[in-house]
């Protein structure tokens, strides 16, 4: 939990919940579970429970105390719709949400099911960015519950992407990021599944970032492709921004 972020697409994360359980093949080397699990045991650390799954009621409010407006990624190391967390803890984060008007949140889940289950009691403002994780063909079918909320900014991270998604369902979404799994036992990304991607993401008018490359020294491997950073992100009004190129 941090005011700053050096994810890619993101400025800040708020974790009111910590740890998960996996789901689906994107999860097998999990990012958050490696770094939670390293301080498993330790008394008064943050996540001496390693990954298992605990709600932060302190921290619920954090955002409000944030005067300078922020993009922020909420539970980088959760999943805020586990089947675990209370409908009521769930409406709390939303209420934060909502009073946090100067904030632009990025909720981003693997269980869209639940999501569509519970989308209709939940207050859906305008700074909420709702996503969806899809890894392969297996899992588009969370597109479509994605559809059925009223984000006004929906959004797929096709990350770690595993395999070619070559008929995406793009209506209705404003955005797409792209990224390589990294880290140890890392599986290899093949550029033409990304290129592609961006392809129909252009004829969607679909903002595109491509995050990384990824592997087991994903500094080194970097993220350009086709020789140009791909930074696209939907504003507040749906248009895509233009890309940087460095």
């Amino acid at each position: 939990m941090a005011d700053k972020s050096t994810i890619e697409w993101t400025n800040a994360t708020w974790n009111p919940v910590t740890g998960c359980h996996k789901v689906s093949a994107g999860c097998a080397n999990c990012y958050a579970e490696r770094f939670a699990e390293r301080w498993r045991g330790i008394p008064g650390h943050p996540y001496e429970q390693g990954f298992d799954l605990k709600t932060w009621p302190e921290r619920v409010n954090l955002p409000l105390t944030w005067k300078e407006p922020k993009t922020i990624f909420v539970n980088s190391m959760s999943d805020l719709f586990h089947q675990d967390i209370p409908l009521k803890f769930v409406k709390q984060i939303f209420e934060t949400m909502n009073k946090a008007h100067w904030h632009q949140f990025q909720v981003l889940t693997k269980r869209a099911d639940r999501l569509e289950k519970l989308s209709s009691q939940l207050k859906w403002t305008n700074n909420i960015w709702m996503g969806v994780s899809v890894e392969s063909d297996k899992f588009t079918y969370r597109i479509d519950s994605l559809r059925k909320t009223k984000a006004k900014v929906k959004f797929l991270s096709l990350e770690p992407l595993l395999g070619p998604l070559t008929k995406l369902k793009l209506r209705g979404i404003h955005w797409a990021i792209v990224g390589g799994e990294s880290g140890p036992g890392a599986r290899p990304m093949d550029e033409k599944w990304v290129i592609d991607i961006r392809k129909q993401c252009k004829k969607a008018k679909v903002a595109f970032f491509f995050k990384q490359w990824g592997g087991v020294w994903k500094k080194k491997n970097g993220r350009l492709l086709e020789g140009r950073t791909w930074d696209q992100m939907p504003d507040s009004n749906r248009k895509i921004e233009l890309a940087s190129v460095k």
